[in-house]
């Protein structure tokens, strides 16, 4: 099974995919470390702090490696952009704007970044991308629940979804 996890800068994604590789026993991909250790970066956007990336690009490296590789968590703002036909669950972490906004500054965001990830939360870019994209997609909002009740509640849905589901918890 490969499950994407994204969501906007924040909003508990990595905390969220790296608990859930350990619960399933899964591999865990930082796709943001892969993008960059594969020179899959474009332009640096020096007002943002952060790089372009090339979607198509990056499609066409992990569409061979997401087919030699089960059993596989991926962690990226981006994640729920690789096709839906290699993953199995894209998981949507959401987040209240006013959580969101203390996560942001204590990352250390200026306020043109912590702007444009709290509009993203607005606006669900994350969450209709990933349903434009036709991935299956759970929905967790990671404001006042721990880390492992979010993880349980994940794997809830996708035991509810798929209740031929090969994963054992």
């Amino acid at each position: 099974m490969i499950i994407a996890v994204s969501g906007s800068s924040g909003t508990g994604k990595s905390t969220i995919a790296s608990n859930l590789a350990k619960k399933l026993k899964y591999k865990y991909l930082d796709l943001n470390k892969f993008i960059k250790e594969k020179k899959l970066t474009g332009k640096y956007i020096k007002n943002l702090d952060t790089y372009e990336v090339d979607i198509d690009k990056l499609n066409n490296y992990m569409k061979s490696f997401l087919k030699n590789n089960d059993n596989l968590i991926v962690d990226s703002h981006l994640s729920h952009y690789l096709p839906s036909k290699y993953t199995d669950y894209c998981v949507i972490c959401k987040c209240d704007l006013k959580v969101l906004k203390k996560r942001l500054k204590l990352k250390g965001y200026n306020d043109t970044k912590i702007r444009e990830n709290l509009n993203s939360e607005i606006f669900d870019v994350c969450l209709v991308e990933a349903t434009e994209n036709k991935h299956n997609v759970i929905i967790v909002d990671t404001s006042r629940k721990n880390v492992n009740a979010c993880v349980n509640d994940i794997l809830k849905k996708i035991k509810k979804l798929d209740s031929k589901s090969s994963v054992s918890f």
